[in-house]
């Protein structure tokens, strides 16, 4: 039978079973107010006619006359329609007798009295059978309305207990193969194929449990099937990282070591059968380059370890492995999101690559530094060429002279910006930090880029207030930062422009931005601005510098604990600003 059946079925019943109770109880009720309107119908009228015409009698001193006659006839009339008990038809004939012999003419005395004395006997023994017919008419309601509440109340408590005991077991006819399924569907997830369902009968339910059993049966062979492949698969990922260059170690979700390479037991000093499956933070306790691996949460910076008989640079990456929640059926959030299965630290050797970098570190400091004696030879004869009084040069001659001159700067600006770049590089950045107002730092600035804003006819704008909070800086180098930008800010600008040049107090940083009006830099360009040897592309009227001097102005501003960035729109300019900690 299909469940839909058995709920229509279950439904009618308690249906039927309301119906049945509602009919018994109307019945019932229906019988008590019959008999109870038994009661007052007749017998009451009786009694009625009987008072009528003991009044009559009793307002002319108990004898009959022209004036009392009426009513009585009146009332005997009605009695005499109203007779319902055995042996009041007789009293009521026997009343109409007595009336009669009094209406009578020229009745002796004697006869009047004997009538009148039958007339209230009469009327007493009315009275009696109807009193009588009333008490033995009630005590017949009573005792039906005692049955009525009886069977009502049978038929209640048999309604009760059937109500009940629907409300009780039918719920668990949908639920209980629910929650079983429900069961069976979580010892699946966990890979217990032995899970099967049995529920009786030729419903949806039954249909349900084969489909789930056949279900189980092909997942187990499946299983079985693939068993011998994923162990393949897994000794050869085993392999796989058991033979790369780089330390691997895997910790489960309870810190304990599943997995060490060969490189990672060396570095670590470790004997990986011995390792695997204790805990990491046990093993750390004794193992100080291991108590360094799980503190570090991916640091940029290299570790320094002694590997290969001498001083490697590993570079640490950490990644934690997730995988669907599938316990928590009520909160699929958690499903979306996984949960943590264990870590794998990772130590790439970065050591070719780090001795490499001090090699070009070191080249470019040799290269620069010499050759900013040829390029400072080569700017003093320049300036004895251009002296009049070694000779006069023609017009062609003094243009070469000239672009002589500005490359010569151009390449002595580059020297000294890759020197700079070699000291942050490899450490050796000294900083003078002084306490100084904000407006000195704009000062050396513009001083040092009036004679470019005058040759180009640029009017360099000044906001400074005259309160500002001092900063704790370099003050030289805070200085050429200013300068890179107010340099690049007259290269980018057209003539007769303006640069605006503004300091001001933005949440405990003190602010210093310059502004041009220039074409701007798009936006797929201002990301990469502040890196090492990166140029914006040119339109080829701008010489475009080494790519060096905004990355070492980030260097610079960082390393006073500043930050520094760049806003910018096509056709509205740009805007370069740094802001350092106020003192």
């Amino acid at each position: 039978m299909k469940i839909k059946t058995k709920l229509r079925l279950g439904f009618g019943f308690l249906f039927l079973v309301v119906i049945s109770f509602g009919a018994i109880s109307l019945y019932h009720i229906n019988e008590i107010a019959s008999r109870s309107k038994v009661i007052l119908k007749d017998n009451y009228k009786s009694l009625v006619y009987v008072n009528d015409i003991r009044t009559a009698l009793d307002a002319q001193n108990g004898t009959i006359n022209p004036i009392n006659a009426a009513p009585i006839e009146k009332a005997l009339q009605l009695e005499e329609a109203n007779v319902t008990e055995p042996g009041e038809k007789a009293a009521v004939l026997a009343l109409r007798q007595a009336f009669d012999r009094l209406k009578q003419p020229n009745v002796i005395f004697a006869q009047q009295r004997e009538a009148m004395n039958e007339i209230h006997l009469q009327l007493r023994n009315i009275d009696e059978l109807n009193m009588n017919a009333i008490v033995r008419k009630n005590e017949k309601a009573q005792q039906a309305t005692e049955r009525a509440t009886l069977f009502l109340s049978i038929t209640a408590s048999v309604t009760f207990i059937i109500l009940f005991s629907f409300i009780v077991n039918f719920p668990g006819f949908i639920a209980n193969p629910l929650r079983e399924l429900l069961e069976g569907i979580r010892e699946i997830s966990r890979k217990n194929y032995k899970q099967h369902l049995n529920f009786k009968g030729h419903d949806e339910f039954s249909e349900l449990a084969l489909a789930f059993n056949k279900m189980a049966l092909e997942l187990k062979n499946w299983d079985n099937s693939n068993v011998a492949k994923i162990k393949s698969e897994k000794q050869r990922i085993e392999t796989i990282i058991e033979q790369m260059q780089d330390a691997i170690i895997g910790l489960n979700e309870k810190q304990e070591i599943l997995f060490l390479n060969k490189v990672a037991a060396q570095l670590l000093n470790l004997d990986s059968a011995v390792a695997v499956g204790k805990s990491a933070d046990e093993l750390a306790q004794r193992n100080e380059l291991l108590q360094r691996i799980l503190a570090d949460k991916n640091s940029k910076e290299p570790l320094k370890i002694y590997a290969d008989e001498k001083e490697s640079y590993f570079l640490l990456e950490q990644r934690e492995i997730t995988i669907p929640n599938f316990d928590e059926f009520n909160d699929p959030t958690l499903i979306a999101v996984g949960k943590s299965v264990g870590k794998v630290y990772v130590l790439k050797n970065i050591t070719q690559f780090k001795e490499l970098d001090e090699a070009k570190t070191n080249f470019i400091a040799t290269v620069s530094h010499e050759l900013k004696t040829p390029l400072s030879s080569i700017k003093m004869s320049l300036k004895l060429l251009n002296d009049e009084r070694v000779g006069t040069m023609n017009q062609e001659q003094s243009e070469l002279v000239k672009h002589i001159k500005e490359d010569s700067e151009r390449l002595l600006k580059i020297t000294s910006e890759l020197l700079d770049l070699a000291q942050v590089e490899t450490g050796n950045l000294q900083l003078n930090f002084v306490r100084t107002n904000p407006a000195a730092i704009v000062g050396l600035a513009i001083d040092a880029v009036n004679f470019q804003a005058e040759q180009k006819e640029i009017r360099l704008e000044l906001n400074v207030p005259a309160k500002l909070p001092a900063v704790n800086a370099d003050v030289q180098k805070t200085a050429w930062v200013l300068v890179n930008f107010l340099s690049n800010a007259l290269r980018y600008s057209s003539e007769k422009s303006k640069v605006l040049v503004q300091v001001s107090e933005q949440h405990g940083f003190v602010e210093f931005s310059v502004r041009d009006f220039g074409k701007g830099i798009e936006e797929q360009y201002q990301k990469k601005l502040f890196d090492r040897y990166y140029q914006v592309p040119t339109d080829g009227q701008n010489k475009s510098g080494s790519g060096l001097g905004l990355a070492i102005s980030k260097d610079f501003i960082e390393a006073e604990q500043g930050r520094i960035w760049v806003e910018s729109a096509i056709g509205e300019g740009s805007r370069f600003c740094f802001a350092l900690p106020v003192v």
